[in-house]
């Protein structure tokens, strides 16, 4: 079939991976909105690949689709983003992201210690929450929630 024709569902999920049913999905919550031909087919515009990729990959980092369809709105309707669009959307992202991943880099680098989480149940906690102080924090993993709170010095 001629690039022009625009892609079936099943070339799409053949080139993405993904099932046709999640292509489906997806489009159901206007992350990928493709055309119909005259015959009344379903078309994917190729550019649809590069957007369900960014969308498996931001799913696996834990973005909501709710976050990834506000983000893709500013993704151009009706033709291929261009490189600058895909710019404009990825600074917006990129906050977010340079977020998640201090965070994961706390968890990593924190796992197997003290979390401010109010356990008490290794030595280390001792130094590092003396007397459940991170509690006044609020609750859960203090230490990785917000990283500054009750750091030894």
């Amino acid at each position: 079939m001629p690039i022009s024709q625009g892609l079936s569902i099943g070339a799409v999920a053949d080139r993405t991976g993904l099932a046709v049913s999640a292509i489906r999905f997806y489009e159901t919550h206007g992350l990928v909105e493709p055309y119909k031909n005259a015959s009344g087919h379903r078309r994917y515009d190729r550019s649809d690949i590069r957007k369900l990729s960014f969308v498996m990959i931001a799913q696996e980092l834990g973005v909501s689709l709710r976050d990834l369809g506000v983000l893709m709105q500013v993704l151009p309707k009706g033709r291929a983003p261009s490189r600058a669009d895909w710019t404009r959307m990825a600074t917006k992202f990129r906050s977010d992201l340079d977020a998640r991943i201090a965070k994961a880099e706390r968890l990593r680098d924190t796992l197997d210690g003290c979390i401010g989480c109010g356990c008490l149940s290794l030595r280390r906690c001792a130094l590092y929450n003396p007397d459940d102080r991170a509690r006044s924090s609020g609750p859960g993993p203090r230490h990785l929630i917000e990283p500054t709170v009750l750091k030894p010095a």
